[in-house]
């Protein structure tokens, strides 16, 4: 049985790291089924392997600790051989790392300004503190100004977006005509701002949010049934 340790709000239920998600994602995809495990910012010392593990996604898989999404994966895909492949082989791997460096240097950043201040509003009153010194500093402007300039950063985004929009033109996954490992770590994302209640994104005909929708029912809904803000 893995344990997984998965970032949650002031509601323990609601679990909204873009990171997590792809890992949720993953594990459906191998047909695993861990014991999730509610973690906040302020419980560092309670994640399996601290003081090195800081962060989450962890993950305790038959006594080993994994942490950190893309290597949790790998390890996914080495040990559990049962289960449907992540990646497809070396190609379906390379590929992944490249889509996984765009979603970190490119997506998540366009998305943090708008998804933090939501963030924050969800957060454990303990977590707020260090949410917000760590963001504001990161972003270079408060929380406030972040949400109310918000609307002013949606063209941008949206032009982020063409990458994705020309490759889901084509086909219905990043990974072809099967989801992989690469939809998964861009699909967090989306995720990310949709379980914290932010204002849709995407433009009725986008083929990204066809996408989105796909990959919201994959594994009987797993990501549709999530918790989302009010």
């Amino acid at each position: 049985m893995i344990e997984f340790y998965d970032l949650a709000g002031r509601d323990p239920a609601l679990r909204f790291s873009p990171y997590c998600w792809r890992v949720r994602m993953a594990m459906a995809h191998k047909g695993l089924e861990p014991v999730t495990i509610p973690w906040r910012f302020h419980e560092a010392d309670r994640l399996p392997g601290a003081p090195d593990q800081k962060t989450v996604p962890v993950i305790v898989d038959q006594g080993d600790v994994v942490g950190e999404s893309t290597h949790i994966a790998f390890h996914l895909e080495d040990r559990h051989t049962n289960g449907p492949s992540l990646f497809g082989g070396p190609g379906g791997e390379a590929h992944a790392r490249f889509v996984l460096a765009w979603a970190d240097a490119v997506l998540n950043p366009a998305l943090s300004p708008i998804a933090a201040p939501y963030v924050w509003a969800l957060l454990h009153p303990d977590d707020q503190p260090y949410f917000r010194q760590t963001r504001e500093k990161r972003l270079g402007m408060t929380l406030e100004a972040a949400r109310e300039t918000a609307a002013d950063k949606l063209p941008a985004f949206r032009t982020v977006l063409a990458p994705l929009r020309q490759v889901l033109t084509e086909q219905g996954f990043l990974g072809g005509d099967e989801p992989s490992y690469a939809d998964y770590g861009v699909f967090g994302a989306f995720q990310w701002l949709r379980c914290v209640g932010a204002p849709e994104l995407l433009e009725e005909a986008d083929p990204v949010r066809s996408w989105r929708g796909a990959m919201l029912e994959l594994f009987g809904g797993l990501a549709a049934r999530a918790v989302v803000a009010a």
